[in-house]
């Protein structure tokens, strides 16, 4: 489970990274202009997904491992 910070004007560039479930959650923040992504990566992919992220302008990367996840 991967968790990012983004300007508004980026999300549709880092959500095109990311695969999620259906398309990732996009979530304000307080600071005007800015959002929350969160998304499911697979452990294959991560290094890979990680370095286009932060290229794509990413920042606060937080990955959280899941232990069951229910489809």
């Amino acid at each position: 489970y991967i968790l990012l910070n983004a300007p508004l004007d980026k999300v549709d560039a880092i959500s095109s990274i990311l695969p999620g479930m259906k398309s990732p959650t996009v979530v304000p923040l307080a600071k005007s202009g800015w959002v929350s992504i969160h998304s499911v990566i697979s452990e294959h992919d991560f290094w890979e997904v990680v370095d286009n992220l932060k290229r794509s302008g990413a920042e606060g990367i937080l990955v959280l491992s899941i232990d069951q996840m229910i489809r």
